[in-house]
């Protein structure tokens, strides 16, 4: 039976790249000179340091742009809406980058698949839905409907099997 696989995934050395870009720039714009404004990353965590809040965004809005230059999906970071308080007056926010589907996340597609009376039968598999069906046709339909209804969340369609 036909098959593919739901997964969420980002490409950690695009990531790195992109945090390596951004403290370049920082480092060479002229309204962060003297300042400790960096990103730091420690696998899929990513630490944004600035001496305030303004300069924090501008940061973030930086390491924005050169994640989506590098094709990585910004809907895939999980921003920190606190800004925590370092030595002195500086601050820092940290971003964790999603990666997989979430529990809830799948339980919601498999419903939304079995609502739609598609036929198609959507699992669970760690951190994938594998869904499957009786031709291609099914599940290129499928694909187009959960493209559809989930738009919140970055979603790639691997592992296509006949």
């Amino acid at each position: 039976m036909p098959s593919f696989d739901i997964v969420s995934e980002v490409e950690k050395t695009e990531v790195k790249n992109a945090v390596e870009q951004t403290n370049k720039e920082v480092g060479t714009r002229f309204d962060f000179k003297g300042s400790d404004a960096r990103v730091e990353q420690a696998e899929l965590v990513l630490t944004v340091f600035a001496d305030n809040d303004f300069q924090l965004d501008q940061v973030q809005d930086v390491l924005n742009g050169k994640l989506a230059k590098r094709s990585v999906d910004i809907r895939s970071l999980d921003i920190s809406d606190k800004t925590e308080k370092i030595s002195g007056n500086k601050v820092k926010r940290s971003c964790t980058v999603k990666v997989g589907v979430e529990t809830e996340l799948a339980k919601k597609i498999v419903k939304l698949l079995k609502e739609s009376k598609m036929k198609v039968q959507a699992s669970i598999q760690g951190d994938t839905v594998r869904v499957t069906g009786k031709n291609r046709d099914d599940l290129q339909a499928a694909i187009a409907f959960v493209k559809k209804s989930i738009t919140d969340f970055p979603l790639q369609y691997q592992n296509f099997r006949d």
